[in-house]
């Protein structure tokens, strides 16, 4: 078992086309990113940084105790984002594993952020990340809930994914997988994971994560009982605000 030193890194843009300002929306008196910092603070894994690519999104989170570093506002994903911000932060390399967390998760459970870390405790696995079983039958041909084929053993936690697609795979009998966007990487992983040219299938599903596949490198995914509440809409952003009531 690998004993690894995390950080996590939550990237945050207030370019958001379907609400515009996101990280800063209020919740309760606090802006959204200020609660997304704080359940990845309960975390208890590593210290948390905010990569801004905004100069309000920083002042905010400082505001509130919290640390944050600007990154250049043009990265095509969230992946490169995190990824300079960890070279600014820590250039001599002292943390060798990485906890990407969306900044839209403000009522995010602290013990899913412990989860999408364990399986990096295997030295074999580059990157991890999250899976829920799906029991809404209109979601398995839903091409908006993207599916994780993972080869997960009956009573298994944790396995290692084959495949992510938004059609219904795999065939025939058996329980279908909703992959949860949330991702763990050795520090040498996310290197070269940015490093990496688009892939074939990547482009083609339109998911990043096939182009670690694409390249060899190994993912394995954790079962959770639920998909986190994404804030996109102003309707999500109501319901954040009364489940954290």
């Amino acid at each position: 078992m690998a004993v690894l030193n995390p950080i996590i890194v939550i990237p945050a843009r207030m370019h958001a086309t379907r609400l515009p300002g996101k990280p800063l929306a209020d919740i309760h008196g606090e802006p959204m990113i200020v609660h997304v910092w704080r359940r990845a603070m309960q975390a208890g894994i590593g210290p948390v940084v905010v990569a801004c690519s905004e100069a309000e999104v920083f002042d905010a989170v400082q505001a509130h105790g919290g640390d944050a570093v600007m990154t250049d506002p043009d990265h095509p994903s969230g992946s490169d984002r995190v990824w300079e911000a960890v070279r600014k932060i820590d250039p001599g390399g002292d943390f060798d594993a990485i906890v990407n967390i969306q900044g839209d998760l403000p009522t995010l459970d602290p013990d899913v952020i412990r989860a999408v870390f364990a399986p990096l405790e295997t030295p074999e696995v580059d990157i991890a990340t999250l899976i829920t079983e799906i029991r809404v039958e209109e979601e398995r041909a839903n091409p908006n809930v993207v599916k994780a084929v993972v080869s997960l053993a009956p009573g298994a936690g944790v396995g290692r994914a084959l495949y992510f697609s938004r059609a219904t795979v795999p065939a025939n009998e058996g329980p279908h997988y909703h992959h949860i966007g949330l991702y763990a990487y050795t520090r040498a992983a996310l290197a070269r994971f940015v490093s990496l040219p688009m892939g074939v299938l990547e482009r083609r599903e339109k998911l990043e994560q096939l182009r670690a596949l694409e390249n060899g490198m190994r993912i394995d995914a954790a079962l959770v009982d639920t998909v986190p509440l994404g804030v996109d809409t102003p309707a999500d952003l109501e319901r954040a605000r009364t489940l954290l009531r």
